[in-house]
């Protein structure tokens, strides 16, 4: 099964950038769980955000990485969408967060397009 989505990503990320602030890299996982693992993970979109100019945007795209599953796990699951943010400082350490936007589902049935 491969699911293929539409994402409207409204962003203000703006107030993380400082003057330490080389650039953000940021992306959408899909977040589920499985009886064997509890958290499945699997990249959806991502980019670059060089400075602050760009760090506040509204786009609408489709998954730029494959949501698929090798069997039919994916068939009715519900699941998360996360936007995972890393500040990439000038100098120092890393800083990651996250938002979580839940309540999603995948359908029962899949159709061919």
């Amino acid at each position: 099964m491969q699911v293929s989505l539409t994402m409207n990503i409204t962003a203000d990320l703006q107030s993380l950038f400082t003057w330490n602030t080389k650039q953000l890299f940021i992306f959408v996982a899909a977040e589920y769980e499985t009886p064997q693992n509890s958290l499945n993970q699997m990249s959806l979109w991502d980019a670059i955000i060089p400075s602050k100019e760009h760090a506040k945007f509204w786009i609408q795209t489709k998954n730029k990485y494959r949501f698929v599953d090798q069997g039919s796990n994916l068939r009715g699951k519900e699941f998360n969408l996360t936007l995972h943010w890393h500040v990439m400082p000038k100098t120092g350490k890393m800083f990651a967060d996250k938002l979580v936007l839940s309540g999603f589902r995948l359908p029962e049935e899949h159709r061919r397009g």
